[in-house]
């Protein structure tokens, strides 16, 4: 979580990042710090579906100003950009993590859920970042020659 919190803190740092972003971003440092602890104190509960539900909501929203992905693509498209892409990597890990914990101990589904959702949001963040930078994403291409 500390991992996620901080990659997300270097995304935070870049200049002129627009302001829904820089809100929902300092919002989720705050509920990874929450979540840290939680899964540090077994029968600990900080993360409800309401965080879940906040995290879609942003998903959402964030998601309507994107045109459909018709393609795959690289992490990049400017640094804040790049910089979410590698905080998104960071939360996956922390993701099979926290379902590696819940199998030796109890782990709330909400924080599982958390997660998942968070990564998603970090994708969708960061391609609003890198249109945001360079007025695109970088695609990949399958075929480079």
């Amino acid at each position: 979580m500390d991992e996620c919190n901080s990659a997300i803190g270097v995304v935070l740092a870049v200049k002129d990042l627009p302001e829904p972003v820089r809100r929902c971003l300092v919002q989720v440092q705050h509920e990874l710090f929450d979540l840290g602890g939680e899964l540090c104190i077994p029968g600990h509960r900080a993360i409800t579906a309401t965080h879940v539900g906040a995290l879609e909501l942003a998903l959402d929203e964030f998601n309507e100003t994107l045109p459909p992905l018709k393609e795959f693509i690289l992490p990049g498209g400017g640094t804040a950009a790049a910089a979410c892409h590698l905080a998104r990597a960071i939360c996956r890990r922390a993701e099979r993590r926290a379902w590696t914990l819940a199998g030796q101990q109890a782990v709330a589904p909400e924080a599982l859920k958390y997660l998942n959702r968070l990564s998603d949001l970090l994708f969708v963040i960061a391609r609003v970042l890198a249109r945001h930078e360079t007025g695109s994403e970088v695609l990949w291409k399958h075929e480079r020659r």
